[in-house]
């Protein structure tokens, strides 16, 4: 079995981070207003109703979402502590 090398194992773990960061950094920002039930193909994954939800395009397809991504969902991830 091959030794590895600790500067090479190093260097290739700080490149995987640098690639993980970036795209760690462009979720967090989108998290700010992009509806966390929204999925990639703007279809709603919430089991609960939604006034953005709208009939699927195709039966046994997700209902569409009609959000338009302006609205900020941090206040409802903050909570104040009991005082």
């Amino acid at each position: 079995m091959e030794k590895i090398d600790p500067k090479e194992f190093q260097k290739r773990m700080d490149r995987l981070n640098e690639i993980l960061s970036g795209i760690a950094a462009h979720a967090n920002v989108q998290a700010l207003t992009r509806c966390p039930y929204k999925n990639r193909f703007s279809q709603c994954t919430a089991t609960f109703g939604c006034r953005n939800k709208r009939k699927p395009k195709a039966e046994g397809e997700l209902p569409v979402c009609m959000g338009d991504d302006k609205i900020d969902y941090r206040p409802a991830w903050e909570s104040r502590e009991n005082p």
